[in-house]
């Protein structure tokens, strides 16, 4: 709670901060200072005079949050925590306890412990359900619980978690964690590398680099890079990962803008490490930013095959921009255009339709661009793969189980239920399948699918109305029906189900790294990269060499 006449002090600060900005700005200097005018206006007579007591701090965050997103999804505020978690995707590194976690009710899920950090040393498991921290009882503590866990390297904390029903205590030390852009790399085969690259850091190109070094000495003569699910990051990291594999000099990206400064023209300026090795790049529809970057300056200068589904289409430039008291605006400030002159952009901001909805380019009117060799590219919806697969989306029912932890807390209890599986990728059979379903029936699991939804609302209404006793057998129909469609979907989709669920069988027992080795010899599209890889003739002719 702030003090009265410290809201009355807030206000003069907050005006003259915003008509300093504002006198930038000359051709629109008046129009600016009027509008500033009316806001602060209002804001200090609604702070002064509101029935409840306000949090001025809270309001300004959100009015200016609510004021940003109506131009693009990019342009963004950070208040002084937001800036802490920007920094840390930016530069990878941070002191915590190196776990994925979330917030469920009263309790704190741990999601996936990452291999030898501080959260896995201390014996927290996927699925643990943290209770209490240090003296902080979560049931009493409705802000964000992970704050409880940051502190300074070495630092302590007692944590209480239940597990499988069980109540246990551990001690966290927290110690430096590292987010690495490149969480995997190693070979497919004898000839074949590949590395994922998952984010563009401060560090995304030197990894990388490393990473196609050591596989180079490992004897691979070819490399699959994967960008699947990379929502980019940092511009000039991605000029420099083009640049392990295009000579110096080349142009990667420009950016154009309104603003002249924000003009400019990237190039790579270093030694390569190998501008003649094979290279497939696989993207997704979750391949956005920097990760088009790389995949369509290396498709229009005819270095890499591209291979997967249509890129996200993300072809604005963001800047941080620092404010006052440690806060941060990030925003959109060009449009980058790959070196073929094409930009990726795939919705208009600038024109929404009626329910204020960015229209998106039609396919029919793409422009046609072309590669350094002569092939057509096209503008308009992301990087379009040279060699196009039918991208792998989850169906309603893998969704809700995803969502509502079907299959995370089955996960769990076959972990614990076969303890000593070690590195063995378990044979997850029909009856496993079979098991699955009753486990989710003795749970009570709830899909929570929109027709579900729609059917409780309904009886809540009925009750609401007191007509409930009334419907209630036609209800129950339905509700038998829906479960019956809900099994019958399962059954329908079971072999997805079933790879998802081993997928996360998998990283119960060999974290992230024996997801990543499994796939090496699974995966649909990274099979695809190597075939390709490994016929010389298919990879010249689509790259016509």
């Amino acid at each position: 709670m702030i003090p009265f006449y410290k809201k009355r002090y807030i206000f003069p600060v907050i005006a003259s901060a915003f008509l300093f900005v504002g006198v930038s700005f000359k051709d629109d200097f008046f129009e600016i200072a009027k509008q500033i005018e009316i806001f602060t206006t209002l804001f200090k007579e609604l702070n002064k005079n509101y029935v409840d007591e306000t949090n001025p701090g809270d309001l300004m965050d959100k009015s200016i949050k609510a004021m940003l997103a109506s131009l693009d999804p990019y342009t963004v505020y950070f208040n002084e925590q937001d800036v802490v978690k920007y920094k840390i995707n930016n530069t990878g590194e941070y002191t915590g306890i190196g776990a994925m976690i979330t917030r469920k009710n009263d309790k704190l899920i741990i999601r996936e412990p990452y291999k030898n950090f501080p959260a896995d040393k201390a014996g927290l498991k996927a699925g643990d359900e943290v209770i209490q921290i240090g003296d902080i009882l979560l049931s009493d503590f409705k802000e964000d619980a992970s704050q409880l866990f940051r502190g300074s390297k070495n630092t302590k904390i007692d944590v209480k978690y239940i597990r499988q029903g069980k109540t246990n205590t551990t001690q966290i030390v927290l110690d430096e964690v590292e987010i690495k852009s490149v969480p995997f790399y190693g070979k497919i085969d004898d000839k074949t590398g590949y590395i994922v690259l998952a984010r563009f850091n401060q560090k995304a190109s030197y990894e990388t680099k490393q990473a196609l070094e050591q596989l180079k000495k490992e004897g691979a003569e070819r490399i699959v890079l994967d960008l699947r699910g990379n929502p980019g990051g940092l511009l000039n990291e991605a000029v420099n990962i083009c640049n392990l594999f295009v000579a110096k000099g080349e142009i990667i990206v420009t950016t154009k803008s309104k603003n002249e400064k924000y003009n400019t023209t990237y190039k790579t300026s270093k030694e390569p490490v190998d501008i003649e090795i094979p290279l497939a790049i696989l993207v997704n529809s979750k391949s956005a930013s920097a990760s088009e970057i790389v995949s369509g300056a290396l498709q229009d200068l005819d270095r890499a095959v591209v291979i997967g589904s249509r890129s996200f289409g993300k072809g604005l430039v963001q800047k941080p921009i620092d404010l006052t008291y440690g806060t941060q605006l990030k925003v959109t400030i060009s449009r980058y255009y790959t070196p073929s002159g094409r930009c990726i952009q795939a919705l208009d901001y600038a024109h929404k339709d009626k329910n204020g909805v960015a229209t998106k380019t039609e396919a029919k009117n793409y422009t046609a661009f072309k590669t350094r060799k002569g092939r057509t590219v096209y503008d308009g919806g992301g990087i379009q793969p040279d060699i196009e697969l039918e991208e792998t989306k989850w169906s309603p029912i893998a969704e809700a189980l995803q969502k509502n932890d079907g299959i995370f807390n089955y996960a769990t209890s076959y972990y614990y239920k076969n303890p000593n599986l070690g590195n063995q990728i378990p044979n997850f059979s029909d009856a496993d399948f079979q098991n699955f379903k009753q486990f989710l029936k003795t749970e009570k699991f709830s899909f929570d699918t929109e027709t579900d939804l729609a059917l409780k609302n309904t009886l809540a209404k009925a009750k609401k109305e007191k007509i409930d006793e009334k419907i209630a057998a036609e209800y129950q129909q339905l509700a038998i029906a829906l479960q019956k469609s809900e099994e019958n979907l399962l059954d329908k989709n079971k072999a997805e189900i079933k790879n998802l669920i081993l997928d996360e069988i998998i990283k119960r027992y060999q974290y992230q790294e024996g997801l990543y080795q499994y796939y090496l010899k699974n995966n649909t599209e990274i099979k695809k990269a190597t075939s390709v890889l490994n016929n010389s003739s298919e990879y010249k002719n689509i790259l016509k060499m």
